[in-house]
């Protein structure tokens, strides 16, 4: 008999249900009922990577949701919200399109982002050698119509002094140091995680359809 559920979190069973009313509702319908063979084919190939991409969704929220407890953070909605939000293509291209939906979807995955994100040191040298390396970020708008470049000799008034962007730096490098946290944070909890068949993660290299691109 094969099991009623996606997958087990620390012992506790998803519902494949969950996945399929997640699934029907932010995955693209299919195309018809006038495809061929081979179109019926590979559309039976992307609903199971879009069921596996599901599960890894609400697996997500699943292990942020145990993650907030044990911070004693506040406790997020009840249930995952089951409508569409939009995802920012350059959200899906840093982070991948699972974790992009999941920051989107779940407000205890963006919680849990938000307090490592509090709990993030920049050290000011690092907030210093970004300034420097980056000069191209900082030109002033007259600058850049004429066309300066930054890493040769230029005139004081030609980049924002790093005074007036030191604190939109360090905020720009502790939120992707919080990002790099949260990659780390969802590896390690993945251990406590089992799959059902047909669910396993869309890059698995031991299922036939499996892929790994973002």
């Amino acid at each position: 008999m094969r099991e009623e559920y996606a997958a087990r979190v620390r012992g506790e069973a998803i519902p494949k249900q969950h996945v399929e009313t997640f699934l029907s509702t932010v995955a693209p319908r299919g195309a018809g009922n006038c495809a061929t063979s081979h179109d019926a084919a590979a559309q039976a190939r992307r609903h199971r990577q879009q069921r596996r991409w599901a599960t890894q969704v609400i697996v997500t929220d699943e292990l942020a949701r145990h993650a907030c407890a044990e911070r004693g953070l506040a406790p997020p909605d009840d249930v995952l919200p089951m409508h569409l939000l939009t995802i920012p293509e350059t959200d899906v291209a840093d982070l991948g399109s699972i974790i992009a939906a999941a920051l989107a979807h779940s407000p205890a995955a963006r919680a849990l982002l938000a307090d490592l994100e509090r709990e993030q040191h920049i050290p000011e040298t690092a907030v210093r050698d970004y300034y420097d390396r980056n000069r191209d970020r900082f030109l002033a708008p007259d600058a850049l119509r004429r066309g300066v470049d930054p890493f040769n000799t230029v005139e004081p008034s030609d980049i924002h002094p790093y005074e007036h962007v030191r604190d939109g730096i360090a905020q720009q490098l502790r939120h992707a140091a919080a990002r790099r946290a949260f990659f780390d944070w969802l590896d390690r909890a993945k251990a406590y995680v089992v799959y059902a068949e047909g669910h396993e993660h869309p890059g698995d290299p031991s299922q036939p359809d499996h892929e790994h691109r973002h």
